[in-house]
C-alpha cells in the first residue's frame, strides 16, 4: 500500500467518522430538547388516557394552518375551503429512529462512492488522464516558448 493510498483510506475514514459523530450529536440534542418537556408529554399522555380525544382534535383544528391553493372567486373559495393540518410532533424515539436510519443511508452511499472511486480500474483511468494532460502542457509550453523566441528574432532584426 503507498502513501496515497493510505492517505485516501485515512481520509474515508475520517468522513465516516465526521458523519457518525453529527449523527450522535443530532440525537443527543434531541434527546434532550424531549426530556426537558416531561410535563408537556406527562399532559398529552393523561388526555388520551382520559379519552378526551374530541378536545385534543379541536385544538389540532384550531392551530391548524390554513393554505391558499388557488386565487378564484372569493364567495366560491369560502364554499370550498380546504385546510391542511400541521402535522403533529413525533416523539423521541421514532424521530431517533428516522435518523438513524438516513444517516445508515447516506453512509451506504457515501461508502459504496468510496469504494467505487477507489476502485483501481478508476485510479488507472485516473493516472492515464493526469499523464496525458501532463504531456499537452509541456508541449503546449513548448510551443509558447519557441513562439516568444521567434518573436523576440524577429524583433531584434
Amino acid at each position: 500500500m503507498n502513501g496515497e493510498q493510505v492517505w485516501l483510506m485515512a481520509a474515508a475514514g475520517g468522513a465516516v467518522a465526521l458523519v457518525l459523530l453529527l449523527a450522535c450529536a443530532l440525537l443527543w440534542r434531541n434527546s434532550r430538547r424531549l426530556a426537558a418537556r416531561p410535563a408537556d408529554l406527562e399532559a398529552r399522555t393523561a388526555t388520551r388516557e382520559a379519552g378526551t380525544e374530541a378536545t385534543a382534535t379541536m385544538e389540532r383544528v384550531e392551530s391548524a394552518t390554513y393554505v391558499i391553493t388557488g386565487l378564484h372567486d372569493a364567495e366560491a373559495d369560502v364554499e370550498a375551503e380546504t385546510v391542511q393540518a400541521v402535522p403533529a410532533r413525533i416523539d423521541g424515539r421514532l424521530f431517533a429512529d428516522i435518523v438513524a436510519r438516513e444517516s445508515v443511508v447516506k453512509a451506504a452511499g457515501l461508502a459504496h462512492g468510496l469504494r467505487r472511486a477507489l476502485s483501481a480500474e478508476n485510479r488507472n483511468r485516473i493516472r492515464f488522464e493526469m499523464k496525458r494532460e501532463v504531456k499537452r502542457s509541456r508541449k503546449q509550453r513548448r510551443a509558447h516558448l519557441k513562439a516568444a523566441m521567434r518573436q523576440i528574432r524577429e524583433d531584434a532584426a
